[in-house]
């Protein structure tokens, strides 16, 4: 039964059933929200003394069904218990070193040799898919120096992820990702001084990169290790929905939706990592660009799901705003989970980040 209650008598697990404003364009709490901790003090700083809740049905009235899927949550769970950041980021390194070493190979005319690449690069793939909360740390393990190894890896570490977060069986995300991270293979043929430039590329030497797409296709073309759907994502991973991509200028249904993982994977970490002429910037913001400067040339679904991963903000979070100031998370807006309602620390001052648009997060602190 739906009643209006106190918030000093609510407790972890209750339903709200309707939605909660506080002086805000959205609301602070959506309706059928599960009530956390976090939830009930965020209540309790806005000064919402009732609301209208519908509680759940105790533990012990579950049914054996709903306790064997519990138990085989909680079993699945332990299975996929992810390992400590430090041995990630080891792993991480040691598997841009081990592809450097390829992609110095087919510079100098090396065939590429996918099994050894899938021998490298799949067990990061599969850490980083089972440890989520990485992800967003990406752009601060790239390096601006060896950026291209770095990159490839990335976008292979974000492709497989985003595959994962769609629902692709977890052998079709490690093949998008296996895919991410020979997209750039064809960078290997672009002059080594074009590549390495510290500065802005003139129009003949930008010409001459935009054929790598055409030159990685042409070096994976004959490997039965990589499937010829993925093969096509490789050639297309510079193309957009709206005609404006290279190397053909295709459009809409005539890109695939592996395609479509790659591009955004591609742009993705190339906008938040540090380049030679580029310092990075905020994961947060990047999305934002993407989703607002890019519109009509990335699929809307890939790119919810990209946020989805990201995301990383909870209340209760600490987070670096754009003008360098520090604030906790208090409430994150369902329709705009990257821009939620923050208290300054120390004055207390709250900023809406829906409505105060110059300012965004910077970075989550741990």
């Amino acid at each position: 039964m739906e009643v209006y209650k106190n918030t000093s008598d609510l407790r972890p697990g209750i339903l709200l059933k309707e939605d909660v404003f506080v002086k805000t364009k959205y609301p602070i709490m959506r309706k059928d929200t599960e009530l956390t901790p976090e939830h009930l003090n965020a209540l309790r700083v806005f000064g919402v003394t009732r609301v209208k809740v519908e509680e759940r049905v105790a533990p012990d009235k579950l049914t054996k069904e709903e306790k064997d899927s519990s138990a085989l949550s909680t079993a699945d769970l332990l299975e996929n218990m992810p390992i400590s950041r430090e041995t990630l980021r080891k792993q991480y390194y040691e598997t841009v070193r081990s592809f450097k070493r390829e992609f110095l190979g087919w510079r100098s005319g090396a065939k590429v040799d996918i099994a050894k690449v899938r021998q490298t690069v799949l067990p990061l793939l599969e850490s980083f898919a089972n440890q989520k909360d990485m992800l967003i740390s990406l752009n601060e393990l790239s390096d601006s120096k060896d950026y291209l190894y770095h990159h490839s890896v990335g976008v292979g570490i974000l492709a497989a992820a985003i595959s994962k977060q769609l629902g692709y069986p977890i052998g079709d995300a490690m093949q998008i990702g296996l895919a991410g991270v020979l997209a750039d293979a064809g960078m290997a043929k672009i002059a080594p001084q074009v590549t390495e430039k510290s500065a802005f590329l003139s129009r003949e030497e930008y010409n001459e990169v935009k054929k790598h797409t055409i030159f990685s296709f042409q070096m994976l073309q004959d490997t039965p290790l990589l499937r010829k759907e993925m093969k096509l994502a490789v050639l297309q991973h510079h193309e957009r929905l709206d005609g404006s991509g290279y190397p053909r200028g295709d459009k809409a249904d005539s890109i695939s939706s592996y395609s479509q993982i790659l591009a955004v994977s591609d742009v993705f970490h190339a906008m938040t990592s540090e380049r030679i002429y580029r310092s990075k910037q905020s994961p947060y913001k990047v999305l934002e660009m993407i989703k607002e400067e890019e519109f009509g040339k990335f699929d809307i679904k890939i790119l919810q799901a990209l946020e989805s991963l990201i995301g990383g903000i909870t209340i209760g979070s600490r987070v670096k705003l754009s003008d360098g100031e520090i604030g906790e998370v208090m409430f994150i807006h369902r329709d705009s989970p990257l821009r939620p309602l923050i208290k300054v620390l120390p004055s207390g001052e709250t900023v809406d980040l829906a409505s105060k648009r110059s300012l965004s997060i910077e970075k989550v602190l741990v």
